[in-house]
């Protein structure tokens, strides 16, 4: 077995911390010795299923300690796990199902209704007692608490499939080396400890929730589990588990203080957060201010990941107040570049694509060689900024198809997607520059989105969707656009909504699309 995977830190915690709480759900809780031979007794029984090598399995489930064990036994074998979404339906379990050639599926039993509507051939094995299928229940009455995993490094972990607002969903592979990986570098910077209990509130679907299992385990830290709905359950879960460390996704800031005020516990009662995070979309001025005001001891770590890489950037919290907009600098054991259509580095302030070099690239699209080619590089696209010595160039980087730059001190900037971008009257716009300058002057808007719409006259208009409190007159919106930006960047449609409908934890700009040309 590798030391470059995650069964090996489970190892090495039941070694050192045996009766140390390992995972946190409500009422429930489960030491790391209790933890691995849990974890054991699942690899057993995915051992006694005999499934080739590398084969596909999915997790279709709500989040529970059960969740857990089933993606730490399955890391234990030598078998791929899947990660589902539990909001998807039939049809995009079934494209899943067929892309990676699924073989079984564990999940809550209630979900198991939707599995066979997607037509599901394969092992179907439920948390709970089943006279239908195999159960955790039976699994952990029949099967051996001892086991000996023979993972590599090098071997398939993970494939993660992510529902773009358009298009197709791709998966993409993640080694046991990016696992272990990414769970170092974030405790590097993030100054984790055993002291630590982290928030699981984040989904275990993509690679930033399963960071923080990960993270936990490399720490011999504490997993608290919660799903976040109500607000007051959200803070009463950071109160009662003592929760130290808080990893977020925007949607969950915004969430977080959708409520009266006199309902937010005082900053003293939150005071035991040293550490808050966000990854996976933009951080408004209000979500920093509302952190700031009521997490006045935790540090705020802005974040940015690729789809091809765990995570390429972050903004020391220090910086938050001199340069809130920026993506930050290079995580540890990364080195990011700036380049132009030529190849040669940008100066400060020019635009030009980030290229990862160094750790957490992942391993390629699974089933599309076309995606992995556009994404995946050698390193010789840098090879007019770096002296590529003794033809050594088989070395891999990502291309991230993010268009940024750097200020004169190295901080980055995101400008826009390679594929987001209007063509407008023979100008090609960043949605980014326009969604900045709303957020930036007009305090009343909570949340915007900014995309084209075909024209044949000026090829794309462009469209501003914005949500607030109350809808706010066209014309003071103009008004203050046109303070800030060129006549070609405003907008022709804006529409306000109440909320911004979420395409898995994203603003849906498709639906808004397709909405807005039907009208």
């Amino acid at each position: 077995m590798s030391v470059n995977c995650i069964r090996n830190i489970l190892e090495y915690a039941v070694r050192k911390e045996s009766s140390k709480t390992a995972l946190i759900h409500g009422a429930n809780s489960i030491t790391y010795e209790e933890l691995l031979k849990k974890v054991n007794k699942v690899a057993n029984y995915l051992e006694k299923l005999n499934l080739p090598q590398g084969s596909r399995v999915g997790i279709y489930s709500n989040k529970s300690i059960e969740q857990v064990i089933a993606i730490l036994a399955i890391l234990s074998t030598k078998l791929t796990l899947v990660p589902i979404t539990r909001l998807l339906k039939s049809e995009q379990i079934k494209y899943i199902v067929d892309d990676c050639s699924l073989s079984a599926i564990i999940t809550d039993e209630a979900k198991v209704e939707t599995i066979k509507e997607s037509e599901f051939e394969g092992k179907i094995i439920t948390f709970e007692s089943s006279s239908e299928y195999d159960s955790f229940f039976e699994i952990y009455k029949y099967h051996e608490d001892k086991y000996t995993s023979t993972v590599k490094s090098f071997d398939n972990a993970v494939i993660t499939y992510s529902f773009a607002s358009s298009g197709l969903p791709k998966g993409i592979v993640i080694t046991h080396r990016n696992l272990t990986d990414g769970a170092r570098v974030v405790t590097r910077y993030l100054k984790l400890n055993s002291d630590d209990v982290i928030s699981g509130v984040l989904s275990f679907d993509l690679d930033y929730g399963l960071n923080q299992i990960f993270c936990s385990v490399y720490n011999l830290a504490t997993l608290s589990l919660h799903k976040l709905i109500l607000p007051s359950d959200f803070f009463n879960h950071l109160i009662k588990d003592k929760v130290t460390v808080l990893p977020l996704m925007p949607i969950h800031i915004t969430k977080m203080f959708d409520e009266e005020s006199h309902r937010i516990p005082t900053p003293e009662q939150l005071k035991g957060i040293k550490t808050i995070t966000s990854s996976g979309g933009k951080v408004t001025n209000k979500m920093i201010s509302n952190i700031k005001n009521y997490f006045q001891n935790a540090n705020f770590f802005s974040m940015h990941g690729l789809s091809e890489a765990f995570r390429s950037a972050y903004l020391e919290p220090e910086q938050l107040n001199i340069r809130p907009t920026s993506i930050g600098k290079a995580i540890p054991d990364v080195e990011l570049y700036v380049i132009n259509e030529d190849g040669e580095e940008c100066k400060p302030r020019k635009v030009g694509e980030l290229i990862h070099r160094g750790a957490c690239i992942y391993k390629g699209y699974w089933n599309s060689k076309e995606d992995t080619q556009l994404r995946f590089k050698s390193i010789k696209i840098l090879d007019k900024v770096l002296n590529l010595e003794g033809e050594l160039t088989d070395e891999i980087v990502v291309a991230s198809g993010d268009y940024v730059y750097k200020d004169e001190e190295g901080y980055i900037y995101f400008d826009s997607r390679k594929d987001d971008m209007i063509k407008t009257r023979g100008y090609r716009v960043s949605p980014h520059q326009i969604e900045k300058t709303v957020y930036e002057y007009i305090d009343e808007v909570e949340s915007c989105v900014v995309f084209g719409v075909e024209n044949e006259q000026i090829e794309e208009e462009i469209v501003l969707v914005y949500s607030a409190n109350q809808k706010l007159p066209k014309n003071e919106i103009l008004f203050e656009l046109k303070k800030h930006l060129p006549v070609y960047m405003i907008p022709s449609i804006i529409v306000y909504k109440k909320s911004l409908p979420l395409h898995y934890g994203k603003v849906d700009k498709a639906g808004l699309k397709r909405e807005i040309l039907k009208q």
